[in-house]
């Protein structure tokens, strides 16, 4: 695979972490360290460590997850999104101390991002790739734009407040449908 071909791919690959950060970022009422670290890491390996899974899985697994990882990732990020619109309009529920980098949201977060790697892992086994590489490329620019996306999201996020969080709960549910039209097209 050349490096123009793997950049692509690892862009690709990171544009829903990409969504997903700058939404993150715009409702956090102060963007630390902490969150580009936690945020940027997770998104990182989860996306480095998917194509790893999917090249590893085969032909058995992979028959249960193709049938599935669609729906899997539009119930995750329907969910998330839901829950930040309806956060972002219950002003009396909201809670300030909310952060989408920490416990179950991260994760469901960091897998809902990085379930197409996982095909394209098992894609890559097929055409006789290592995954090696390609594995280390995808983790590190879906870490550096989840970063950039949380930067971005967090000036954003000064000005415009709720109406940000709204949009970006609904980025997500876009994109999970998006994720499932494709899907049912195929």
């Amino acid at each position: 695979m050349d490096a123009i071909t793997l950049i692509g791919l690892a862009l690709a690959l990171a544009m829903d972490a990409f969504a997903v950060a700058l939404g993150t970022g715009a409702i956090l009422t102060r963007l630390t360290g902490r969150h580009l670290f936690r945020l940027g890491f997770h998104f990182g390996l989860f996306q480095a460590l998917m194509p790893v899974i999917g090249w590893l899985a085969g032909q058995t697994i992979i028959q249960w997850v193709e049938t599935w990882d669609r729906w899997i990732a539009f119930a995750l990020l329907a969910f998330i999104g839901g829950r930040m619109i309806h956060e972002a309009l219950s002003p009396e529920e909201k809670n300030e101390g909310h952060d989408p980098t920490r416990g179950a949201s991260l994760v469901l977060l960091s897998i809902a991002t990085s379930i197409d790697a996982l095909a394209v892992g098992f894609s890559l086994s097929v055409i006789g790739v290592s995954i090696w590489m390609p594995s280390l490329v995808i983790g590190l620019v879906a870490g550096a734009l989840t970063v950039a996306g949380m930067l971005l999201g967090g000036r954003i996020g000064d000005r415009w407040g709720s109406r940000v969080e709204i949009f970006g709960g609904g980025v997500l549910i876009f994109i999970g449908t998006r994720i499932l039209i494709e899907h049912l097209t195929i």
